[in-house]
């Protein structure tokens, strides 16, 4: 983007880039396509077992959470290993707080989705 480029014009490029960073995410990333693939499954049940709207809400932001941070983890990784192609110390602490992230967020989604589904199945 070039600074003359003014701020409609500006904010569509960046729109563009986004989407293409979401397609490297969902072409190439195994973690996020897995990632993707719960969330699918967890959309199906919530159409199936005709979730609340407080329900969906609270669903879709952990999807949210998990794929917002599988996303950040990604390029964290990517520019880590720009920066330093070999093993080291300090990259793979970087790398695994980057991991950790995610972990978390799972967790958010894990503790959410059981409030949800198992009174269900109970």
């Amino acid at each position: 983007m070039k600074p003359d480029d003014g701020f409609v014009l500006g904010r569509l490029k960046s729109t563009i880039y986004a989407f293409r960073g979401l397609w490297v995410l969902i072409a190439t990333e195994h973690s996020f396509m897995f990632h993707g693939s719960i969330s699918i499954v967890l959309i199906v049940l919530g159409f199936y077992n005709n979730i609340t709207t407080t329900e969906w809400g609270l669903q879709v932001v952990a999807i949210g959470l998990v794929m917002g941070a599988e996303a950040l983890n990604t390029a964290i990784e990517k520019l880590a290993d720009h920066i330093e192609p070999d093993l080291h110390k300090t990259i793979g602490v970087i790398k695994d707080v980057g991991a950790a992230a995610v972990l978390v967020g799972l967790f958010v989604e894990i503790a959410i989705v059981a409030l949800i589904y198992v009174p269900r199945f109970l």
